[in-house]
């Protein structure tokens, strides 16, 4: 196909051509010229590499995470005799943040590296087919156009930015050290190491043995019995797809999801995921070990939020046939829609017989910030007042269900995973398991 380069001084030659013609320049002498100058261009098209002599070679992540920056290489062969130049477009989906056609120059007989950076926006399993590619010679008259098929699998998962934040630094992450761990019970929990003392921690725990050793005060540290069971529900209804600054309820759920997960399986509990909406999506039975951590992710990567209802009743009944053993269960949710679901209180109280029951959900910041506004206008004024019978009806409706024992939790977006993680190990510290 003709490049850029031959259409420019084509066109040149023909405002020459036309300049020339009103000269009473015979009209086989224009013609003859424009003939003469596209067979000498086809001359271009004896430096261009057969298309058998190009071959190419991606080399992508197989997991990237959502969000996140990631290179792909693209290895350029070109073995014949002439140097190219050439541009590649990669069969990238419409969520992937895409910036092509690549530039790129292969010598004679040599092999090129490019990279270039891609971020991928919404989760699942993506197959990438074909490269695409167009070169041209050195004198850049002439195109070749073809198509590489390279079958390459790329599956998006939540972040993990908030779990790994977790494995490297726990004390960082939600004041791990003397905060939380010292909530456990007098005389429940085993002995897990010595560590400095800090402030907030009780003072019979000093061991006074290292303390006079080190010339340092140490206490002792315990920690709740390994070998619980948790089960984490994920709701994927309808309110769960509302959308945030950035993503939805459901990606930051399952960001803190997996962060908890981590945390207990690092623990050495047992850890099970439930996934539903108006049906079962996805159940994990309780494993141990950090191998149950990629089981569950790989499981769980691909949700999406359904346009249904939940049906919270269904799952509680159906948790009751397969969780026999006692457990924390921790629903991700919306609070709000939960506490209009009158016929599943039945099914939480006779779960809440033989299992400790925490829900958790993500507040609602537009709500909260109705409440908080000045009202300048009468419109305004309605606006505040029925955001705050809103919270009120939230608030009575809260303390009903507390009252059964089913403790529920509203976080900020951003402290959601930081919350989830706190509670679980405040539960598991009073030995209530």
């Amino acid at each position: 196909m003709p490049a850029r380069r031959l259409l420019i001084i084509y066109l040149l030659l023909s405002v020459a051509l036309l300049l020339l013609s009103l000269a009473d320049i015979s009209w086989v002498f224009l013609i003859s010229v424009n003939v003469l100058f596209i067979l000498a261009s086809l001359f271009d098209l004896l430096f261009l590499p057969k298309r058998s002599q190009i071959k190419t070679i991606r080399h992508v992540a197989d997991e990237m995470e959502r969000g996140l920056g990631y290179q792909t290489e693209i290895e350029f062969s070109n073995t014949s005799a002439y140097p190219i130049t050439f541009r590649i477009i990669d069969d990238l989906p419409q969520s992937f943040h895409q910036n092509f056609p690549i530039m790129g120059f292969a010598k004679a007989n040599s092999v090129s590296r490019l990279n270039y950076e891609t971020t991928a926006t919404v989760r699942g399993k993506y197959e990438l087919q074909k490269l695409y590619i167009r070169y041209a010679s050195r004198f850049g008259l002439w195109e070749k156009q073809m198509a590489v098929r390279q079958a390459d699998t790329v599956k998006v998962i939540p972040d993990l930015s908030e779990t790994r934040r977790y494995l490297e630094n726990a004390q960082a992450f939600l004041l791990y050290e003397g905060a939380k761990i010292r909530k456990y019970q007098s005389g429940t929990g085993e002995f897990s190491r010595i560590r400095n003392y800090v402030v907030g921690d009780d003072p019979r725990k000093i061991n006074w043995r290292q303390t006079a050793k080190l010339q340092e005060v140490m206490t002792n540290e315990y920690e709740p019995e390994h070998g619980k069971y948790i089960t984490i529900l994920i709701d994927c209804g309808r309110m769960m797809g509302a959308e945030l600054k950035k993503g939805n309820r459901l990606e930051k759920t399952l960001e803190a999801s997996i962060t908890v997960v981590t945390a207990a399986l690092k623990n050495g509990d047992y850890v099970g995921v439930l996934a539903f909406s108006n049906d079962i999506k996805v159940f994990v039975p309780p494993a141990k070990g950090m191998d149950q951590l990629q089981k569950i992710l790989q499981s769980i990567y691909h949700l999406q939020a359904d346009a249904r209802e939940s049906n919270y009743a269904g799952v509680m009944s159906y948790l009751q046939t397969v969780q026999k053993k006692r457990s924390l269960i921790l629903l991700f949710s919306d609070i709000h829609t939960f506490l209009h679901e009158e016929s599943t209180l039945h099914y939480i109280k006779r779960l809440r017989q033989k299992h400790l029951f925490l829900m958790i959900g993500i507040e609602d910041e537009a709500l909260a910030r109705e409440t908080k506004q000045y009202p300048a206008t009468v419109k305004q004024g309605m606006r505040k007042s029925i955001a705050q019978q809103q919270m009120q009806v939230k608030r009575l409706e809260k303390a009903k269900w507390e009252a059964q024992g089913l403790v529920m939790i509203e976080a900020k977006k951003e402290k959601l995973a930081t919350e989830a993680v706190s509670q679980v190990i405040h539960w598991m510290n009073q030995g209530l398991l």
